[in-house]
């Protein structure tokens, strides 16, 4: 019970003494206060539970501010790659309202003349291979689900998905000029 008492006295010692220089060596490089305490905390908490290890022969401050100095480094890198992570997914959606921008200011609103949009929706439509169209159409112009479509033509559900991906993916190309359009009448 003795030795147990001197390690809890040695350890608070040991805090008392070291965290508010620990705690400043980390905020001069993590900047956020509370990061450097969460940091020093880890820090204390990864002693404590190897403290039956720690002998007395260890440069106890060596050891410290080595360990503070990759966690800081840990720290920065995980957050580097987390704002280069944030930052291309801003520039993605950038980009995507940027093509969207574009897309509507290109946008001929001419094309929605009851003649002209039969007539490319058809063209487009009549452009797809065979089981394509024939696919795409029961189902987004007769209205039919995956399944059904499956059992009436005698093929796999995954078949028909398959035949829809590629029935969007050509007419999104055809219609890559009237994306507005192509989003109203298909997705």
């Amino acid at each position: 019970m003795q030795n147990q008492s001197k390690n809890h006295i040695d350890f608070e010692e040991i805090y008392i003494s070291f965290y508010p220089r620990l705690k400043r060596f980390a905020q001069e490089y993590v900047v956020n206060e509370a990061d450097a305490e969460n940091i020093v905390q880890d820090i204390f908490l990864s002693l404590w539970e190897k403290r039956e290890f720690i002998s007395a022969e260890l440069n106890l401050t060596s050891f410290l501010f080595t360990t503070l100095k990759n966690k800081c480094i840990d720290f920065l890198r995980h957050r580097i790659v987390v704002q280069n992570a944030a930052n291309k997914i801003q520039q993605e959606f950038e980009w995507t309202m940027q093509l969207k921008l574009q897309s509507l200011e290109e946008f001929d609103e001419q094309i929605f003349t009851k003649n002209d949009i039969e007539s490319l929706i058809q063209n487009a439509i009549q452009s797809l291979p065979e089981k394509c169209r024939q696919i795409f159409i029961m189902n987004k112009i007769e209205g039919k689900k995956q399944k059904i479509i499956a059992q009436e033509l005698q093929i796999s559900v995954n078949t028909v998905e398959n035949q829809m991906t590629i029935a969007y993916r050509k007419l999104k190309q055809i219609l890559k000029d009237y994306l507005p359009l192509f989003i109203f009448l298909f997705i």
